[in-house]
């Protein structure tokens, strides 16, 4: 068979190293390509050479760019793209079919993924004016200008956005890719499991007429990725609670990482609870409860166990399914590996006095299955008696959610950070409150998914005030 070689990109040129890893069908084990890597002494030499790329994209102004965006889309979308250098293309079926099998999504949560995707390339003018405030973006082509009144001038804040990338959702690789119509550059190592997005997107955007040099492609080790972390002046990484430490006093790395996004339900609304358990089911196990804005706790004053009841009355039935299912809901694990940790560590917290796996008499067999020679986590609704417990405020790769009982006046001191936070009131004291708690990043008043993404506001960091930075400037001559 001849398998695909996806190389390194040095800056947009197509590099064959001698270490290759292998990247295989999750199920059977099938090699589905090979992918140069390199160690961080290959980065840094190319490092050398990155005002070149800044230069390239300089040489459009941000609407030919953005335009560039809308066409890369639909290449995306729909089009036959190289795939690695030895020849092979791609079409859009093909990648979803590759994704899938390395990754485990199936193929329907990899079709939303791309929706995602092609929705934030096609609408770029859209997300740029929200995410600017309105700026008039060729502002950033003379590097100066007026508006609203007043003298503006920008400066790029870096030669390059690095970016650490995981293997877990494809949709990631959308907070990226405004970078290319802001004039900047992208130095990626893309997730292990998990190189056929970005590598997508580079021949889409390049296809659709972007500087190939602007794409730097570089599957590396750790010391590549603290290489790529360190010395463009922004990055962007993803990671677990242990990663996003080694970060947290960096400004110049913007963090991604658990996002232990959460329901509440006031005292004004728990009465109804019922008419909230589909957005609440949907919001644990969409994506296949993958994302960091899948719900993984539901905080309530009263009704828990009902709630947790008729919550793994919806989820604790679902099994796996082919991959090319369009009902399927659950998605396989590339690494077994996570699934043993997964299914332990929940196993391990539920010791813990306090702690009910209520799914446990809905799913009638393990936690952690194999189908088909895929590995599986089903759904795990926990019961919990307090904040206090190991698994109340959790977050895991696959669908899991703790209901827990909390009085409304004691909620916002319990709940901690919370990427996404979907809170069921009306009440106007409890709504000035949450709006007021600087722990929540993304807030949604009403049964209002916490999955839901809307292109008018940032979802996780704003991307133009983290590439662009205000100076102030006055001109003599």
């Amino acid at each position: 068979m001849n398998v695909p070689h996806i190389p390194v990109l040095r800056l947009g040129r197509s590099y064959e190293s001698l270490e290759k890893n292998e990247v295989k069908d999750h199920r059977t084990g099938e090699v589905m390509a090979t992918v140069s890597t390199v160690n961080g002494g290959i980065v840094k030499r190319d490092l050398a050479k990155i005002s070149s790329a800044r230069a390239a994209l300089r040489k459009f102004t941000v609407a030919q760019l953005m335009e560039m965006s809308a066409k890369a889309g639909e290449l995306f979308l729909n089009g036959t793209l190289p795939f690695g250098d030895k020849g092979h293309t791609q079409s859009a079926q093909q990648y979803i079919e590759t994704l899938s099998q390395t990754s485990g999504l199936p193929h329907v949560m990899v079709k939303r993924n791309m929706t995602k995707i092609h929705f934030a390339l096609t609408n770029m003018k859209f997300v740029l004016n929200n995410l600017s405030r309105g700026l008039d973006l060729s502002i950033l082509d003379s590097g100066g200008g007026e508006q609203f009144g007043t003298k503006l001038s920008f400066f790029p804040t870096c030669s390059a956005l690095g970016l650490v990338m995981p293997s877990n959702s494809p949709a990631v690789n959308s907070l990226w890719i405004p970078a290319i119509s802001l004039k900047t550059p992208v130095v990626i190592k893309p997730g292990k499991e998990e190189p056929w997005t970005p590598y997508r997107l580079i021949q889409a955007f390049i296809g659709a007429g972007v500087p190939a040099e602007a794409f730097g492609f570089y599957p590396t080790d750790h010391d590549g990725s603290a290489t790529i972390l360190n010395n463009w002046g922004r990055a962007l990484i993803f990671g677990d609670k242990s990663t996003m430490a080694q970060y947290a006093n960096n400004p110049a790395i913007q963090l991604h990482g658990p996002g232990w996004s959460k329901f509440v339900i006031g005292e004004d609304c728990i009465e109804n609870w019922r008419d909230y358990i589909d957005v609440i089911a949907g919001a644990i196990s969409d994506n296949g409860g993958r994302s960091c804005i899948n719900a993984s706790a539901v905080v309530v004053p009263k009704y828990a166990a009902e709630i947790a009841d008729a919550l793994a009355q919806r989820l604790g039935p679902v099994q796996p399914t082919k991959p090319e299912d369009p009902n399927a809901r659950l998605s396989g694990f590339a690494n077994p590996k996570m699934a043993d940790f997964i299914d332990a560590q929940i196993d391990d917290g539920l010791k813990t006095p306090g702690a009910v796996d209520v799914t446990a008499k809905y799913r009638n067999g393990p936690r952690k299955v194999t189908f088909e020679g895929g590995i599986y986590m089903r759904p795990t609704i926990v019961l919990c008696d307090s904040f206090a417990h190991p698994l109340a405020n959790k977050e895991f790769l696959c669908p899991y959610a703790s209901v827990v009982t909390c009085p409304q006046n004691e909620m916002l001191h319990k709940i901690g950070y919370t990427l996404a936070c979907s809170a069921i009131t009306k009440d106007p004291k409890f709504i000035e409150e949450l709006e007021g708690f600087a722990e929540i990043d993304r807030l949604n008043i009403g049964p209002v998914s916490t999955m839901a993404i809307s292109w008018d506001q940032p979802h996780e960091g704003n991307m133009f005030e983290f590439l662009w930075k205000r100076r102030s400037i006055e001109r003599a001559w």
